[in-house]
């Protein structure tokens, strides 16, 4: 039976988990609920899942926080928010499987942080990107300040943040917030096509490309040669990489070819 979680929907299609943000009220806003619910459930991810798609029902993928919900805390409470906040979307980046964002609407504030936590981002051409916390009186504070840069560069999300910059799903792809960009309405079944690709991988292939591959980016030269070796050992090692590679070996598996 597929657990429920509050303000989440999951469902399983095969080896791929199907996870829908379900306040189409609030335009999907993240509160600390939902916050919370995505933690519980990358944490508790049924065993059978290779990937997951994250998407949004209705009209937009996520508007950022609930500020109806914003309470006011002094300093020591603030950094502790956030730090949980970290804690729940580390489990979406480092969790069990690879996750494809199918992004529409509003990829806004905590919406956006979301999507910078997936590893792989398919946007529709209604998909629109913005950072309003500067104009509101707030920093993010949910992981943004690292990934985001790391997806567009500082001196794009500070122009956003300072001017309330908003950009349009073809800009957005050019910047690197996407990297597909499919018609409207397209962008769940785009999304889930490539998360039954990347589902058919070996496991620890798409471990080291989710956990590995981050953190060798971030390391020193000499340190991050020693990791990839030592994660290309482990990863060939695995018995599902031996039969691949004697399938190639043995002209079994398809060669690489132009689409």
């Amino acid at each position: 039976m597929t657990p429920k979680y509050r303000d989440l929907d999951l469902q399983l299609d095969g080896s791929v988990a199907l996870i829908r943000l379900a306040r189409p009220d609030k335009r999907n806003a993240i509160n600390d609920a939902l916050v919370l619910a995505l933690r519980d459930l990358f944490q508790q991810l049924p065993s059978s899942a290779r990937a997951a798609v994250i998407c949004g029902e209705g009209a937009h993928f996520c508007a950022g926080l609930d500020l109806s919900e914003l309470q006011e805390r002094d300093a020591g409470q603030g950094l502790m928010h956030s730090r949980m906040w970290h804690a729940a979307l580390e489990q979406v980046q480092y969790g069990p499987v690879p996750v494809i964002a199918a992004l529409h609407g509003a990829v806004v504030g905590g919406g956006l942080e979301l999507a910078a936590c997936c590893q792989i981002r398919v946007a529709d051409e209604s998909a629109f990107y913005a950072l309003p916390e500067g104009s509101r009186g707030i920093f993010v504070g949910g992981g943004g300040a690292v990934r985001i840069p790391r997806l567009i560069g500082v001196a794009r999300m500070t122009d956003m943040m300072l001017t309330g910059r908003v950009y349009n799903a073809q800009d957005g792809e050019r910047a690197g917030f996407a990297q597909y960009l499919v018609p409207a309405g397209q962008a769940l079944a785009k999304a889930t096509e490539i998360a039954r690709r990347v589902a058919e991988n070996a496991p620890l292939t798409n471990y080291a490309l989710m956990h590995a591959l981050p953190r060798i980016a971030e390391q020193p030269a000499d340190q991050g040669f020693l990791t990839e070796a030592l994660m290309a050992g482990i990863a060939q090692s695995a018995p599902e990489a031996k039969d691949r590679v004697r399938a190639f070996l043995e002209g079994r598996a398809a060669k690489v070819t132009k689409e």
